[in-house]
């Protein structure tokens, strides 16, 4: 397994107690989804190791109070501040306008009238506002990521048709 092939799911945010249980912040909006998680992996010296939970519960939010099995509360510590992933595989298919930020990288952005705007290279979820990083005309622009702008997102010709605001497409390519 593969970061690749793999999303991000959170970190190891710090111990609890004495006896091995950690803190997982979960990077999601629905952390109701991952109450029964049997194991994840976690990111050690560039390689993905699974990791069994032998018990897990939510905790505070949008994390879970965890033990992995056949660790000692040493080789726990070790771990904090450590990303944890889960294969891509596990995602639910999203359908209509909802996706994925992995699942864009590389669509074509067309313009309300069709026109093709530039391809999608990355997402920029590090601000309030997240932005489509986009390569257009060989310049990079950065598009909002805002619901009522996607009109259509297009999984069969990688596309998303988008209601630009008036103006920003000049502010870089003009």
């Amino acid at each position: 397994m593969t970061i690749d092939d793999c999303y991000y799911l959170g970190k190891v945010t710090k111990k609890h107690g004495f006896k091995g249980n950690l803190i997982i912040h979960l990077d999601t909006d629905e952390p109701e989804l991952y109450n029964t998680l049997e194991s994840v992996f976690i990111e050690i010296d560039g390689s993905l190791i699974p990791f069994f939970f032998e018990t897990a519960q939510p905790y505070q939010g949008t994390k879970l109070l965890v033990k992995f099995e056949d660790l000692s509360p040493e080789e726990a510590e070790r771990l904090v501040n450590r990303p944890i992933y889960l294969p891509l595989t596990t995602l639910p298919d999203l359908t209509g306008n909802a996706f994925y930020y992995h699942e864009v990288i590389g669509f074509t952005i067309y313009d309300a009238e069709n026109t093709e705007v530039g391809t999608i290279t990355s997402i920029n979820d590090s601000a309030a506002q997240a932005y489509f990083e986009v390569n257009a005309e060989g310049k990079n622009i950065l598009i909002p990521m805002i619901d009522q702008f996607i009109i259509e997102v297009d999984r069969s010709n990688k596309a998303i048709l988008m209601a630009m605001p008036d103006g920003l497409l000049d502010v870089y390519l003009k």
